[in-house]
């Protein structure tokens, strides 16, 4: 079973403050790019995998989508989507990514927001999703970047010259990370991106897209800290076709 964070009183308290759960969507520096990736959702069948609030299941249900499952394993998570949800045409149920099953061919689009770093056999779901999905449907997913990953403890350094340098730690040795965030010791799966796109061919994937999330320069003006994200990448968003 993977790590259930998001359970962890203080470690909700903290991330429900996070600009991405208090002005959803639009409060991830990340969505325009995301967005450009996703297909046109009207009349599809969608699964949204680690949903947390809800917010991609019911902006799926606004652009037309037939019907949107979310899935995720905080219970903390699923009863805040439901507060915040007023639809029949989505539902939430607790699931774990590292043993979820899901009936083959019951879904047009799979989409996953920085969750499957928390999955150790991200081979096992990646198989699983393409069983699930309908031929020629859509997985679109964001992870935190493998280089990012690779620094247990990020922290900057600085050169000889003062600029901002960012370590990169055993980016080849895969498996278990663990971090401080807003609680001690949360774990998550480094994988290289090697490792990851490979895993989606073997599963049978075809890849449509990759992309090393940057922010634009209206992002860093409106939000100057995003500038560090131009010196090493945070995020890796990936489109696949069953």
């Amino acid at each position: 079973m993977a790590q259930n964070i998001y359970d962890d009183p203080g470690f909700f308290a903290g991330y429900g403050q996070l600009p991405r759960q208090l002005r959803g969507l639009v409060g991830a520096p990340e969505w325009p790019a995301i967005r450009a990736m996703l297909p046109d959702v009207a009349n599809k069948r969608a699964v949204d995998l680690g949903c947390g609030f809800g917010w991609a299941a019911r902006w799926m249900r606004e652009q037309g989508a037939s019907a949107v499952l979310g899935l995720d394993l905080s219970q903390n998570m699923i009863s805040r989507a439901r507060s915040m949800t007023d639809d029949p045409g989505i539902s939430y149920e607790i699931a774990d990514l590292e043993t979820l099953e899901l009936p083959q061919a019951s879904f047009d689009l799979a989409y996953s927001a920085l969750a499957f770093h928390y999955v150790e056999d991200f081979g096992r779901l990646a198989r699983m999703l393409h069983r699930a999905l309908t031929p020629n449907g859509l997985l679109v997913f964001t992870i935190e970047h493998p280089i990012y990953m690779a620094a247990a403890h990020p922290r900057w350094l600085h050169d000889d010259d003062g600029r901002k340098t960012w370590p990169v730690n055993r980016y080849f040795i895969e498996g278990e990370r663990r971090t401080d965030w807003y609680v001690k010791g949360v774990l998550k799966y480094h994988r290289t991106i090697g490792t990851t796109l490979t895993s989606l061919i073997s599963a049978g994937f075809a890849l449509r897209h990759v992309e090393e999330f940057c922010p634009t320069p209206e992002q860093i003006a409106a939000v100057p800290e995003l500038a560090e994200e131009l010196e090493r990448p945070m995020m890796l968003l990936v489109s696949a076709q069953r």
